[in-house]
């Protein structure tokens, strides 16, 4: 026994002088410890994880063109490179490089395949058009209804496929129906700022040629006979649905009603704007999305339930696969869940990630790996590479990606150590062993679940800061909330609802949903109403959401330590950003008709014709939390129907002319002219923005830096894409040559 421990103590002696000697080395040799790093990574085959960054990279390039890309041009380099790739595939260094850009080129090439395959007409200016066609989607507000009318047939503008109307008439408006109506339509908002969220670009991609709002009465047509067997299935698909979300809200109330229809349909229009801003300043706004944490419930209940039923067959349990069989009746379900809930980006997203999970179920291998998280990443690239700048997609992989690094790090034996001490611990207290091994799994749970749910929210914050410019340091709270109270009322609920309905028996399901949301809101109200619940913080400089993404995608990917710590110095820069963001003295709406300068007190109020989306996009941006109806105007300014006069910057005069007859007087006392019209040739201001400037910039502002003006435009100089087209053609002003950046819209 001596000789025994003997030699256990000069092995843990031998141990500890490797170990030593081995962080002896690494600091003598900085090179040799990366480049052991990287051998580990290699073998552990790590870097394939880093093709869907390159190609978001790629797809992020895609939209920094100012012009449209040639689709052929980049089919040919992605083949090219595609082939050095897999010329190099014997040379380690040769095809890490190359597999990195044939990435990027990938992410590139399938992003302008997509804008072609989508391609349509986009309005440029605003028209009132008679409109007949069929509706595609209705969704119900508290007032009117938002719908998407496919046209058929159309006057009094230029020809156009597919728009999206809004009506705050009670006309019953159903997809499926055939309707004429008369329409004021306008081109997708434009980003309110330089870049801030640019809705015409997602209108693009989801089709929209433009929005408007319905004059008069909507009149119905006959049902067109031409649609095709998947318009009738979605269109009856989305009656379903409002039929459901109806039942869902006729039996709650108010909120409750509104935040279960979403929860179970995915309609999200009949809640309140007091209810919306509650869920999101407590920071679960998730709650009201049909995402990832649903689709996984419901595969996972079905998966569930399908193989304990076939389990409870003896001859099927014994013979034959029935994990498989119940990931495949899981696949079908999850399917069947994404089409009920109207299929949106977020579903789709989800299902590309439940999908390949029960697939590998079907191959054997195992399922919540960080590997099957990039190929849902790549699926989203293929089919909608749009998305990569969505705070949609960066919130749910980041989640998702800090959760499964949490699982692969996870160390049994560090487990049952911890286990031991809380077991140690409890007995202590003089518990019965049964009830102390109860309590320490109960303990050990807790404790990897909040820390699953810190890490999570970790890596979500910073896109939450980036995108939305609000920080909630109490969704440690409300996740775990939320997910508890989606996983035992909602899901559950939805589906035994559903299965109710034609029957009739589903009323008490609803009320058994309703109690949960109960608990919800009664939580949200108190986290709401905590000190610093909500943390506004303004715009961050252009690069920190890359180098956010980077040092995300750094920790959560490498397994070695000293390659995670390439994280730090990215995370540096990005809070660097964080804190050197623009801070624009004024900005201007692209109409022209609205802006906002920045008071003594060194807070924004706008002039004009105030535009909420606007004035919003403008507030956030700058940390401001005040609502965009109380902004208007300051003790500086005043206005007349013809212009509004203002003192701004360093006691500068600014005119925001609205009528021509201003031009005279104003052109000749004013420092700076904004205005929506053609400023006349004679106007001798320091500085004019008029709608030839708007035409070219887009939104613009405008910062003084050292006594002198300068304009950053949200619109880049020359550009020209499918949703940014370039103005058509020069418009020269009364009495002068044409100037550069002067056109006509």
């Amino acid at each position: 026994m001596a000789t025994a421990t003997g030699r256990q103590d000069s092995s843990i002696a031998l141990g500890t002088r490797t170990r030593v000697e081995r962080l002896r080395d690494a600091l003598a040799s900085p090179a040799g410890l990366l480049s052991g790093a990287l051998e580990r990574e290699w073998e552990e085959r790590r870097f394939f994880l880093w093709l869907p960054v390159g190609a978001g990279a790629g797809v992020v390039l895609y939209f920094q063109a100012e012009r449209e890309p040639s689709l052929l041009y980049c089919g040919m380099l992605f083949a090219v490179a595609l082939g050095g790739t897999v010329a190099s595939r014997h040379h380690r260094r040769a095809l890490v490089l190359m597999a990195a850009f044939t990435a990027v080129l990938a992410g590139f090439t399938l992003a302008t395949f997509r804008a072609h395959v989508i391609a349509h007409p986009v309005l440029v200016r605003t028209a009132i058009m008679k409109l007949t066609g069929v509706v595609e989607e209705a969704d119900h507000r508290r007032i009117g209804t938002r719908f998407i009318l496919r046209i058929r047939a159309s006057s009094g503008g230029p020809p156009l496929t597919r728009v999206r109307l809004t009506t705050r008439r009670s006309d019953p408006v159903e997809a499926g129906d055939s309707v004429s109506v008369t329409a004021r339509l306008v081109p997708p908002a434009r980003a309110a700022l330089p870049g801030g969220y640019d809705f015409a670009r997602d209108a693009y991609f989801l089709g929209f040629d433009a929005v408007g709002s319905v004059l008069g009465r909507i009149v119905a047509r006959p049902p067109p006979l031409d649609l095709s067997w998947n318009e009738r299935w979605t269109m009856a698909i989305d009656r379903a649905r409002n039929a459901l979300a109806a039942r869902v809200r006729d039996s709650l109330e108010g909120d409750a009603g509104a935040i279960g229809a979403a929860m179970v349909t995915g309609k999200r229009d009949l809640l309140s704007e007091d209810g919306r801003d509650l869920i999101r300043e407590a920071g679960i706004f998730h709650i009201i999305t049909i995402a990832g944490v649903q689709m996984t419930l419901v595969a996972g209940l079905l998966f569930g339930g399908l193989r304990g039923a076939l389990a409870l067959v003896p001859g099927f349990a014994l013979r034959y696969p029935i994990k498989q069989w119940a990931a495949a009746g899981a696949i079908v379900g999850a399917v069947a869940y994404d089409l009920l809930t109207g299929s949106r980006i977020g579903t789709q997203r989800a299902l590309f990630m439940t999908l390949i999970v029960l697939g590998a179920i079907l191959c054997n291998r195992r399922a919540f790996t960080m590997r099957n998280l990039a190929l849902a990443a790549m699926a989203v690239v293929v089919f909608e590479p749009e998305t990569i700048l969505g705070a949609s997609f960066q919130l749910s992989f980041a989640a998702v990606a800090a959760l499964v690094a949490v699982q692969e790090s996870r160390h049994p034996e560090s487990e049952r150590g911890g286990r031991s001490a809380v077991t140690k611990r409890l007995s202590n207290l003089g518990l019965s062993g049964s009830v102390v091994e109860a309590a320490a799994a109960l303990v050990a749970t807790g404790g990897r679940l909040l820390f699953a749910t810190i890490c999570a929210s970790s890596a979500t914050m910073p896109f939450m800061a980036t995108n939305f410019h609000e920080i909630s340091p109490y969704v440690v709270i409300g996740n775990p909330l939320t997910l508890a109270i989606i996983e035992f009322f909602a899901v559950p609920g939805a589906l035994l609802g559903t299965v109710l309905v034609p029957l009739g028996l589903d009323g008490f399901v609803w009320h058994w949903v309703g109690f949960g949301i109960a608990i919800v809101l009664w939580a949200a109200r108190l986290i709401a109403a905590a000190p610093g619940a909500t943390l506004h913080v303004p715009a961050f400089a252009p690069w920190t959401p890359a180098c956010v993404a980077l040092a995300v995608a750094s920790v959560v990917i490498w397994r070695s330590t000293s390659l995670r710590l390439t994280a730090v110095p990215l995370l540096l820069l990005g809070l660097a950003g964080a804190f050197t963001g623009p801070r624009y003295d004024l900005v201007i709406a692209p109409t022209g008709d609205t802006l906002a300068f920045r008071d003594a007190q060194g807070r924004l109020a706008t002039l004009g014709h105030i535009n909420a989306f606007g004035a919003a996009q403008w507030l956030t941006a700058d940390g401001d939390d005040r609502d965009p109806k109380s902004v208007g105007g300051s003790d500086v300014s005043r206005c007349d129907p013809l212009a509004c006069v203002a003192t701004v910057l360093d006691g500068r005069t600014l005119s925001l002319v609205l009528k021509p007859e201003a031009f005279e007087e104003d052109c000749r006392r004013a420092d700076l002219i904004v205005t929506p019209l053609y400023a006349p040739a004679s106007c001798a201001a320091e500085m004019i923005i008029d709608r030839g400037i708007l035409a070219e910039t887009g939104a613009a502002a405008v910062t003084l830096r050292n006594g002198a003006l300068v304009v950053e435009p949200a619109r880049r100089k020359g550009e020209d894409r499918p949703w940014s087209p370039a103005p058509p053609r020069p418009h020269v002003r009364p009495g002068r040559e044409v100037a550069d950046g002067e056109r006509d819209p």
